[in-house]
């Protein structure tokens, strides 16, 4: 049964959700939706529409966030989440009160449960059903889980106020264009912030070569094989860096031979490394690069948050969507010219 809350979001998603693929407006079906035009239905399935018929290339972090549903919630204690919202998107709680958010690869509500607990109303995208998690974990909040892919997403053009994505597009397979896809969905003077894995780091480089074999293995078998893994490399770090003098150095080697989380909360240390180790795709990514990417598509005052790699941007208020469009497939087509 759906709260007050809910409900009210509901009603909004009326006016702004069309067909991912023709782009009509929808009409209510039951629990779901239905196209006015191709007549493509779009249902309503534990608690989340599904606009996808398939997790494809995000498969992995489905079965991780049925997993481990809770584990990085601040409900559960602490301000962990909290803290990272801030860090990588420099986003405040005075700048999401009362606003309609898209939350862009939501996973199990991560995120969104803190800005629901700032006072904003959340659409949470996922392509896997990790938004069923999400479903679950803010039932009592102003949110709408749904199955979709950045690619083609089911919104109106200008229907946000405020869109983020963190920790997701580098997953993709093509992370610039998934981001360019955004902008048109932000209202005149929208806020869109996203945060990246960076490629200014270096300790990553050897879990590229792993992942070419670890993605493809089943997420709870590697669960498996990293909860005895990664408590033996992290007590191996703990005490190698209390040798005197050559200690230290050993450890960083043994951290870029075999990386692996190093948080102190052990349940955590062994999430971020499985969600390092099995996604297909991880690219990296230049404050040069994404700079490139917020400016092709017309977004104006950009910041950088306090952890590399985040950056934030705005839609200037006489910037159409359909100019933001041109701006972007321009770009696209400079770079096609570049690269020939």
């Amino acid at each position: 049964m759906q709260t007050t809350g809910q409900l009210r979001l509901s009603a909004e998603l009326r006016d702004i959700l069309r067909c991912n693929r023709c782009g009509i407006s929808l009409e209510e079906r039951g629990e779901g939706y239905r196209c006015l035009s191709c007549a493509r239905e779009f249902p309503r399935v534990r608690a989340v529409l599904r606009f996808v018929d398939a997790p494809d290339y995000a498969g992995s972090f489905g079965w991780q966030w049925q997993r481990y549903a809770k584990t990085q919630l601040d409900t559960t204690g602490g301000a962990i989440s909290d803290e990272a919202f801030r860090k990588r998107t420099g986003i405040r709680p005075e700048e999401l009160s009362g606003k309609l958010i898209l939350d862009v690869g939501c996973g199990m509500g991560r995120f969104s449960e803190v800005a629901t607990r700032w006072g904003a109303r959340v659409v949470g995208i996922d392509l896997s059903i990790a938004c069923e998690v999400a479903a679950r974990n803010l039932a009592d909040r102003e949110f709408v889980a749904m199955q979709a892919d950045v690619f083609e997403l089911p919104f109106a053009p200008e229907s946000f106020d405020l869109i983020y994505s963190i920790g997701v597009l580098h997953h993709t397979p093509d992370c610039e264009k998934a981001f360019k896809t955004l902008p048109q969905y932000l209202k005149p003077a929208g806020t869109i912030a996203i945060w990246l894995y960076s490629g200014y780091n270096n300790w990553y480089r050897f879990s590229d070569v792993y992942r070419k074999v670890t993605h493809g293995i089943s997420p709870r078998v590697l669960n498996g094989v990293f909860r005895v893994v990664v408590p033996a490399l992290y007590y191996l770090d703990r005490g190698l860096r209390t040798v005197p003098l050559a200690g230290r150095p050993l450890a960083g080697i043994v951290h870029h031979v075999f990386p692996v989380s190093l948080r102190p909360e052990p349940e955590m240390r062994i999430l971020d490394t499985l969600d390092w180790y099995s996604p297909k795709y991880q690219s990296k990514h230049t404050y040069e690069q994404v700079f490139r990417w917020f400016e092709s598509c017309g977004l104006e005052a950009l910041t950088v948050g306090d952890l590399t790699l985040g950056v934030r941007g705005r839609k200037p208020s006489w910037l159409t969507t359909r100019q933001t469009r041109g701006m972007s497939i321009e770009s696209g087509a400079v770079q096609e010219v570049t690269n020939a």
